[in-house]
């Protein structure tokens, strides 16, 4: 199972529909970790679960998504309510008590995707303001049995293969 995972685009709306276009048929879920600060019903959003971020507000998108994705669980939050810019432990206690092996969330602009005691976090970064590097990230997450692949690409589609990984979810 693939799935597209952005955040914090900050009321871009032509680069979600490009980024969108580029991958629909090869992912079978897109989530966008939140502060897009567009309408939870927006046709740039359309097709996506989102979360609401801190610069969402008055936002009808909820503040976090639990999903099954085939006997694992994946959580989802914007992360400003985890004060994720200082650590990700509240993150990851948070997922544990969803049982979610894997964790998504945006707020802080880094892109990034670690292992933290068997949960899996995943930054996608940001597509129009990043923190530490100059690309303007969105990820894939390949899930396939056990195995989860995460790749990051530029808005333009290019690879941005130092921040690829893969990691084991036994």
């Amino acid at each position: 199972m693939k799935i597209l995972i952005m955040s914090d685009s900050h009321g871009l709306t032509s680069e979600i529909i490009e980024i969108k276009n580029r991958h629909q048929d090869e992912v079978q879920l897109m989530l966008h970790c939140g502060d897009s600060e567009l309408p939870a019903n927006s046709k740039e959003l359309n097709g996506f679960k989102g979360v609401k971020g801190n610069c969402d507000s008055g936002s009808a998108l909820p503040n976090e998504i639990i999903e099954d994705l085939s006997g694992i669980t994946l959580y989802m939050t914007h992360g400003h309510l985890f004060n994720v810019k200082m650590s990700l432990m509240s993150l990851k206690y948070r997922a544990n008590e969803t049982n979610a092996k894997i964790a998504c969330y945006g707020h802080s602009h880094i892109a990034n995707a670690e292992l933290i005691d068997g949960v899996l976090l995943i930054n996608p970064g940001s597509i129009r303001l990043p923190v530490l590097r100059r690309q303007k990230t969105y990820a894939i997450l390949d899930l396939e049995n056990d195995t989860a692949r995460v790749t990051f690409f530029e808005v333009n589609g290019e690879l941005v293969k130092e921040l690829t990984k893969e990691f084991s979810l036994k």
